[in-house]
Protein backbone atom coordinates (compact mmCIF):
# COMPACT_ATOMS: atom_id res chain seq x y z
CA UNK A 1 0.00 0.00 0.00
CA UNK A 2 3.24 2.61 0.63
CA UNK A 3 4.47 1.73 -2.75
CA UNK A 4 1.33 2.55 -4.18
CA UNK A 5 0.98 5.61 -2.59
CA UNK A 6 4.13 6.84 -3.35
CA UNK A 7 3.62 6.21 -6.74
CA UNK A 8 -0.06 7.98 -6.86
CA UNK A 9 2.09 11.05 -5.45
CA UNK A 10 4.46 10.35 -7.90
CA UNK A 11 1.74 10.53 -10.75
CA UNK A 12 3.71 7.41 -11.83
CA UNK A 13 1.35 4.45 -13.70
CA UNK A 14 1.05 1.45 -11.33
CA UNK A 15 2.12 -1.88 -12.47
CA UNK A 16 -1.48 -2.97 -13.81
CA UNK A 17 -1.64 0.24 -15.52
CA UNK A 18 1.17 -0.27 -17.64
CA UNK A 19 0.42 -3.99 -18.41
CA UNK A 20 -2.83 -2.83 -19.39
CA UNK A 21 -0.89 -0.33 -21.80
CA UNK A 22 1.11 -2.86 -23.20
CA UNK A 23 -1.95 -5.18 -24.15
CA UNK A 24 -3.50 -3.03 -26.45
CA UNK A 25 -0.20 -2.40 -28.40
CA UNK A 26 -0.20 -3.83 -31.84
CA UNK A 27 2.58 -6.72 -32.21
CA UNK A 28 4.85 -4.64 -34.31
CA UNK A 29 5.08 -2.04 -32.00
CA UNK A 30 5.78 -4.51 -29.37
CA UNK A 31 8.65 -6.01 -31.70
CA UNK A 32 9.94 -2.55 -31.56
CA UNK A 33 10.30 -1.86 -28.39
CA UNK A 34 11.72 -5.23 -27.84
CA UNK A 35 14.22 -4.26 -30.75
CA UNK A 36 15.14 -1.13 -29.19
CA UNK A 37 15.44 -2.35 -25.53
CA UNK A 38 18.00 -4.83 -26.78
CA UNK A 39 20.26 -2.61 -28.90
CA UNK A 40 20.41 -0.28 -25.88
CA UNK A 41 21.06 -3.47 -23.43
CA UNK A 42 24.38 -4.57 -25.85
CA UNK A 43 24.87 -0.75 -25.98
CA UNK A 44 25.42 -0.55 -22.17
CA UNK A 45 27.06 -4.03 -22.52
CA UNK A 46 29.69 -3.11 -24.81
CA UNK A 47 30.24 0.35 -25.03
CA UNK A 48 34.03 1.22 -24.61
CA UNK A 49 35.31 1.75 -21.12
CA UNK A 50 37.35 4.70 -20.08
CA UNK A 51 41.02 4.98 -20.29
CA UNK A 52 42.11 5.19 -17.25
CA UNK A 53 45.09 7.93 -16.74
CA UNK A 54 48.50 6.88 -16.75
CA UNK A 55 49.41 9.74 -13.60
CA UNK A 56 47.08 12.02 -11.87
CA UNK A 57 46.09 14.35 -14.37
CA UNK A 58 46.53 17.56 -11.46
CA UNK A 59 49.71 16.29 -11.25
CA UNK A 60 51.95 15.27 -14.39
CA UNK A 61 55.09 16.46 -13.55
CA UNK A 62 57.58 17.08 -10.74
CA UNK A 63 59.96 19.35 -10.03
CA UNK A 64 63.54 18.41 -10.40
CA UNK A 65 66.25 19.53 -7.60
CA UNK A 66 68.83 21.76 -8.48
CA UNK A 67 67.50 22.22 -11.55
CA UNK A 68 66.17 25.80 -11.40
CA UNK A 69 62.47 24.72 -11.62
CA UNK A 70 63.00 22.69 -14.40
CA UNK A 71 60.12 19.83 -14.27
CA UNK A 72 59.89 16.19 -15.59
CA UNK A 73 57.47 13.87 -16.51
CA UNK A 74 55.86 11.37 -13.36
CA UNK A 75 55.63 8.66 -15.75
CA UNK A 76 58.91 6.03 -15.86
CA UNK A 77 60.65 4.36 -13.47
CA UNK A 78 63.64 6.20 -13.22
CA UNK A 79 64.64 10.03 -12.71
CA UNK A 80 66.82 9.81 -15.71
CA UNK A 81 66.22 11.56 -18.75
CA UNK A 82 65.56 9.03 -21.46
CA UNK A 83 67.59 9.06 -24.70
CA UNK A 84 66.00 6.48 -26.49
CA UNK A 85 63.39 3.23 -26.02
CA UNK A 86 65.49 0.48 -27.85
CA UNK A 87 69.64 0.38 -28.29
CA UNK A 88 68.91 -0.44 -31.86
CA UNK A 89 67.19 2.78 -32.72
CA UNK A 90 69.22 6.12 -31.35
CA UNK A 91 69.25 8.08 -34.66
CA UNK A 92 66.59 8.47 -37.34
CA UNK A 93 68.36 6.18 -39.74
CA UNK A 94 69.06 3.52 -37.14
CA UNK A 95 65.09 3.94 -36.68
CA UNK A 96 64.10 3.01 -39.90
CA UNK A 97 66.87 0.10 -40.24
CA UNK A 98 65.46 -1.32 -37.14
CA UNK A 99 61.97 -1.09 -39.06
CA UNK A 100 63.25 -2.75 -42.28
CA UNK A 101 64.70 -5.83 -40.32
CA UNK A 102 61.68 -6.54 -38.63
CA UNK A 103 59.64 -5.95 -41.31
CA UNK A 104 60.38 -8.92 -43.10
CA UNK A 105 60.31 -6.26 -46.38
CA UNK A 106 56.50 -5.53 -45.36
CA UNK A 107 54.90 -2.42 -47.03
CA UNK A 108 55.90 1.14 -45.73
CA UNK A 109 55.17 3.93 -47.57
CA UNK A 110 51.41 3.80 -49.17
CA UNK A 111 49.89 6.41 -51.55
CA UNK A 112 46.97 6.53 -54.39
CA UNK A 113 46.16 8.72 -56.89
CA UNK A 114 42.04 10.06 -56.72
CA UNK A 115 39.72 7.21 -57.82
CA UNK A 116 42.68 4.48 -58.20
CA UNK A 117 43.83 1.55 -56.06
CA UNK A 118 45.82 2.00 -53.27
CA UNK A 119 49.98 1.10 -54.02
CA UNK A 120 52.91 0.57 -51.52
CA UNK A 121 56.37 0.79 -51.26
CA UNK A 122 58.08 -1.72 -49.28
CA UNK A 123 60.57 -1.00 -47.17
CA UNK A 124 63.47 -2.63 -49.44
CA UNK A 125 62.03 -0.27 -52.13
CA UNK A 126 62.19 3.18 -50.07
CA UNK A 127 65.71 1.83 -48.48
CA UNK A 128 66.88 1.39 -51.91
CA UNK A 129 65.44 4.60 -53.34
CA UNK A 130 66.59 6.82 -50.59
CA UNK A 131 70.24 5.09 -51.10
CA UNK A 132 70.31 6.01 -54.81
CA UNK A 133 68.97 9.64 -54.10
CA UNK A 134 71.59 10.27 -51.20
CA UNK A 135 74.09 8.67 -53.84
CA UNK A 136 73.03 10.98 -56.63
CA UNK A 137 73.32 14.07 -54.16
CA UNK A 138 77.19 12.98 -53.38
CA UNK A 139 78.05 12.75 -57.12
CA UNK A 140 76.82 15.98 -57.79
CA UNK A 141 78.43 17.48 -55.19
CA UNK A 142 76.97 17.89 -52.09
CA UNK A 143 79.03 16.27 -49.02
CA UNK A 144 78.23 13.50 -46.74
CA UNK A 145 78.23 15.87 -43.44
CA UNK A 146 76.47 18.12 -40.86
CA UNK A 147 77.46 20.65 -43.24
CA UNK A 148 75.34 20.06 -45.85
CA UNK A 149 71.73 21.05 -46.02
CA UNK A 150 69.32 19.99 -48.30
CA UNK A 151 66.17 21.95 -48.58
CA UNK A 152 62.87 19.88 -48.55
CA UNK A 153 59.55 22.16 -50.28
CA UNK A 154 56.56 19.57 -50.69
CA UNK A 155 53.34 18.30 -49.59
CA UNK A 156 53.18 15.11 -47.62
CA UNK A 157 53.94 11.79 -50.15
CA UNK A 158 56.06 8.96 -50.30
CA UNK A 159 59.02 11.19 -51.69
CA UNK A 160 58.73 13.28 -48.46
CA UNK A 161 60.27 10.59 -46.59
CA UNK A 162 62.20 9.11 -49.49
CA UNK A 163 64.09 12.44 -49.54
CA UNK A 164 65.00 12.95 -45.59
CA UNK A 165 66.01 8.83 -45.43
CA UNK A 166 68.72 9.88 -48.02
CA UNK A 167 70.08 12.85 -46.18
CA UNK A 168 70.39 10.63 -43.26
CA UNK A 169 71.60 7.87 -44.93
CA UNK A 170 74.55 10.20 -45.73
CA UNK A 171 74.44 12.54 -42.33
CA UNK A 172 73.51 15.56 -44.35
CA UNK A 173 70.83 17.66 -42.77
CA UNK A 174 66.84 18.16 -43.69
CA UNK A 175 65.32 21.86 -43.74
CA UNK A 176 61.78 21.84 -44.78
CA UNK A 177 59.98 24.66 -46.20
CA UNK A 178 56.29 24.90 -46.35
CA UNK A 179 53.41 26.37 -48.57
CA UNK A 180 52.54 28.79 -46.06
CA UNK A 181 55.76 30.52 -46.06
CA UNK A 182 55.83 33.62 -47.65
CA UNK A 183 57.87 34.29 -50.59
CA UNK A 184 60.48 36.52 -48.13
CA UNK A 185 60.85 33.92 -45.01
CA UNK A 186 61.99 31.27 -48.22
CA UNK A 187 64.54 33.45 -49.29
CA UNK A 188 65.82 34.20 -45.58
CA UNK A 189 65.69 30.32 -44.46
CA UNK A 190 67.94 29.50 -48.10
CA UNK A 191 70.04 32.05 -47.57
CA UNK A 192 70.65 31.49 -43.61
CA UNK A 193 71.05 27.60 -43.97
CA UNK A 194 73.17 28.35 -47.24
CA UNK A 195 70.68 25.80 -48.91
CA UNK A 196 72.40 24.86 -52.14
CA UNK A 197 69.88 22.27 -53.54
CA UNK A 198 65.89 21.97 -53.01
CA UNK A 199 63.80 19.19 -53.85
CA UNK A 200 60.44 20.30 -54.89
CA UNK A 201 57.13 18.14 -55.66
CA UNK A 202 55.74 20.74 -57.84
CA UNK A 203 56.83 23.07 -60.98
CA UNK A 204 55.42 26.54 -58.94
CA UNK A 205 57.99 25.74 -56.47
CA UNK A 206 60.75 25.93 -58.75
CA UNK A 207 59.57 28.65 -60.30
CA UNK A 208 59.13 30.39 -56.89
CA UNK A 209 62.50 29.37 -55.74
CA UNK A 210 63.99 30.75 -59.41
CA UNK A 211 62.15 34.02 -58.97
CA UNK A 212 65.19 34.56 -55.92
CA UNK A 213 67.83 33.64 -58.02
CA UNK A 214 66.52 35.36 -61.20
CA UNK A 215 66.46 38.69 -58.66
CA UNK A 216 69.88 37.44 -57.13
CA UNK A 217 68.43 37.55 -53.64
CA UNK A 218 69.49 33.74 -52.79
CA UNK A 219 72.98 33.47 -55.01
CA UNK A 220 74.20 30.04 -53.20
CA UNK A 221 71.05 28.24 -54.76
CA UNK A 222 72.66 26.05 -57.50
CA UNK A 223 70.14 22.78 -57.72
CA UNK A 224 66.66 22.45 -57.71
CA UNK A 225 65.24 18.29 -57.85
CA UNK A 226 61.67 17.56 -59.00
CA UNK A 227 59.48 14.89 -58.07
CA UNK A 228 56.69 15.29 -60.66
CA UNK A 229 57.26 15.84 -64.45
CA UNK A 230 58.14 19.14 -65.84
CA UNK A 231 58.25 21.31 -69.01
CA UNK A 232 61.89 21.72 -70.84
CA UNK A 233 61.43 26.00 -70.31
CA UNK A 234 61.60 24.86 -66.95
CA UNK A 235 65.06 23.36 -67.33
CA UNK A 236 66.10 26.35 -70.20
CA UNK A 237 65.04 29.49 -67.23
CA UNK A 238 67.20 27.40 -64.48
CA UNK A 239 70.22 27.00 -66.91
CA UNK A 240 69.88 31.06 -67.66
CA UNK A 241 70.25 31.95 -64.00
CA UNK A 242 72.56 29.50 -63.02
CA UNK A 243 70.66 26.51 -61.38
CA UNK A 244 70.01 22.82 -62.55
CA UNK A 245 67.09 21.95 -62.68
CA UNK A 246 66.45 18.25 -62.22
CA UNK A 247 63.75 15.07 -62.15
CA UNK A 248 64.01 12.88 -59.00
CA UNK A 249 64.22 10.00 -60.80
CA UNK A 250 67.18 11.16 -63.29
CA UNK A 251 69.35 12.05 -59.49
CA UNK A 252 67.96 8.61 -58.42
CA UNK A 253 69.49 6.91 -61.43
CA UNK A 254 72.85 8.65 -61.10
CA UNK A 255 72.96 7.62 -57.82
CA UNK A 256 72.68 3.56 -58.46
CA UNK A 257 75.23 3.92 -61.22
CA UNK A 258 77.72 5.39 -58.61
CA UNK A 259 76.18 3.86 -55.56
CA UNK A 260 78.36 5.64 -52.13
CA UNK A 261 78.79 3.35 -49.34
CA UNK A 262 76.22 5.39 -46.18
CA UNK A 263 77.72 7.92 -43.56
CA UNK A 264 75.41 6.99 -40.96
CA UNK A 265 74.77 9.99 -38.48
CA UNK A 266 75.67 9.65 -34.68
CA UNK A 267 72.86 10.88 -32.07
CA UNK A 268 74.55 13.91 -31.61
CA UNK A 269 75.14 15.25 -35.46
CA UNK A 270 72.20 17.38 -36.54
CA UNK A 271 69.39 15.64 -38.50
CA UNK A 272 66.52 18.69 -39.16
CA UNK A 273 66.46 22.68 -38.88
CA UNK A 274 62.97 23.24 -38.20
CA UNK A 275 61.87 26.88 -38.88
CA UNK A 276 58.92 29.26 -37.77
CA UNK A 277 56.81 30.99 -40.38
CA UNK A 278 58.24 34.32 -39.69
CA UNK A 279 54.96 36.07 -38.19
CA UNK A 280 57.06 38.09 -35.77
CA UNK A 281 60.10 38.86 -37.61
CA UNK A 282 62.79 36.47 -39.44
CA UNK A 283 61.79 32.84 -38.93
CA UNK A 284 63.44 30.89 -36.40
CA UNK A 285 65.26 27.57 -36.98
CA UNK A 286 65.22 24.75 -34.19
CA UNK A 287 68.47 23.13 -34.48
CA UNK A 288 67.27 19.19 -33.76
CA UNK A 289 70.10 16.53 -33.35
CA UNK A 290 69.17 12.84 -33.99
CA UNK A 291 69.55 11.95 -30.59
CA UNK A 292 66.61 15.06 -29.84
CA UNK A 293 64.15 13.55 -31.95
CA UNK A 294 64.69 10.00 -30.86
CA UNK A 295 64.28 10.58 -27.23
CA UNK A 296 61.14 12.52 -28.15
CA UNK A 297 59.67 10.31 -29.87
CA UNK A 298 61.21 7.10 -27.10
CA UNK A 299 58.95 9.66 -24.39
CA UNK A 300 55.27 9.35 -26.29
CA UNK A 301 56.44 5.42 -26.53
CA UNK A 302 57.04 5.53 -22.97
CA UNK A 303 53.89 7.50 -21.74
CA UNK A 304 51.50 5.42 -23.69
CA UNK A 305 53.22 1.93 -23.63
CA UNK A 306 50.54 0.90 -20.97
CA UNK A 307 47.48 2.54 -22.95
CA UNK A 308 48.33 1.05 -26.32
CA UNK A 309 50.61 -1.44 -27.99
CA UNK A 310 50.97 -0.56 -32.03
CA UNK A 311 51.33 -3.76 -34.22
CA UNK A 312 52.22 -4.55 -37.49
CA UNK A 313 48.81 -4.42 -38.69
CA UNK A 314 48.69 -0.51 -37.49
CA UNK A 315 48.30 2.05 -39.95
CA UNK A 316 48.69 5.87 -39.39
CA UNK A 317 47.46 8.22 -41.99
CA UNK A 318 49.35 11.19 -42.82
CA UNK A 319 48.11 14.62 -43.15
CA UNK A 320 49.22 17.39 -40.85
CA UNK A 321 51.99 18.63 -42.56
CA UNK A 322 55.74 16.58 -42.45
CA UNK A 323 57.33 20.02 -42.67
CA UNK A 324 56.00 20.64 -38.47
CA UNK A 325 57.71 18.22 -35.93
CA UNK A 326 54.42 17.03 -34.42
CA UNK A 327 53.79 14.57 -37.50
CA UNK A 328 57.33 13.93 -38.01
CA UNK A 329 57.21 12.39 -34.52
CA UNK A 330 54.38 9.95 -35.32
CA UNK A 331 56.25 9.33 -38.59
CA UNK A 332 59.32 8.16 -36.72
CA UNK A 333 57.25 6.03 -34.11
CA UNK A 334 55.07 4.26 -36.86
CA UNK A 335 58.30 3.53 -39.11
CA UNK A 336 60.25 2.29 -35.85
CA UNK A 337 57.82 0.10 -34.69
CA UNK A 338 57.13 -1.08 -38.20
CA UNK A 339 53.87 0.23 -39.17
CA UNK A 340 52.89 1.81 -42.57
CA UNK A 341 53.01 5.35 -42.18
CA UNK A 342 49.60 5.80 -45.03
CA UNK A 343 50.39 8.78 -47.05
CA UNK A 344 46.47 9.33 -48.93
CA UNK A 345 43.45 10.66 -47.64
CA UNK A 346 41.45 7.55 -46.90
CA UNK A 347 42.03 4.63 -44.58
CA UNK A 348 41.00 2.43 -41.62
CA UNK A 349 43.74 3.58 -39.01
CA UNK A 350 43.47 2.91 -35.34
CA UNK A 351 44.94 5.92 -34.52
CA UNK A 352 45.13 9.47 -35.93
CA UNK A 353 47.43 12.46 -34.38
CA UNK A 354 45.41 16.25 -34.81
CA UNK A 355 45.97 19.05 -33.29
CA UNK A 356 43.27 21.13 -31.38
CA UNK A 357 42.94 23.68 -34.15
CA UNK A 358 41.55 20.70 -36.58
CA UNK A 359 39.21 19.55 -34.19
CA UNK A 360 37.83 22.88 -33.22
CA UNK A 361 36.88 24.16 -36.72
CA UNK A 362 36.45 21.21 -38.89
CA UNK A 363 33.37 19.90 -39.44
CA UNK A 364 32.64 16.20 -37.38
CA UNK A 365 32.11 14.46 -40.72
CA UNK A 366 35.53 15.71 -42.05
CA UNK A 367 36.76 14.36 -39.38
CA UNK A 368 35.14 10.42 -39.56
CA UNK A 369 38.02 9.79 -42.71
CA UNK A 370 38.88 6.67 -41.29
CA UNK A 371 35.25 5.39 -41.37
CA UNK A 372 34.95 3.91 -45.13
CA UNK A 373 36.16 1.34 -47.15
CA UNK A 374 38.60 2.13 -49.98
Amino acid sequence: MQAQEILRSLRLPEFDDLSQFFRNLPATALVGIGAFAAVVAYWFASRPKAVKPPCDLRMQSEEVEGLDGARRSVIGDSPQLLTHYYDDARTMYEVFRRGFSISENGPCLGFRKPKQPYQWLSYKEVAERAEALGSGLLQQGCKPSTEQFIGVFAQNRPEWIISELACYTYSMVVVPLYDTLGPGAIRYIVNTADISTVICDKPDKARTLLDHVERKETPGLSSIILMDPFEKELTERGRHCGVRIQSMQEVEDCGRENRHAPVPPRPEDLSIVCFTSGTTGNPKGAMLTHGNVVADFSGFLKVTESQWSPTCEDVHISYLPLAHMFERMVQVRSQRQWESPFLTSRHRPPLLSSVPEIMHSAPLKHLRIGTESP
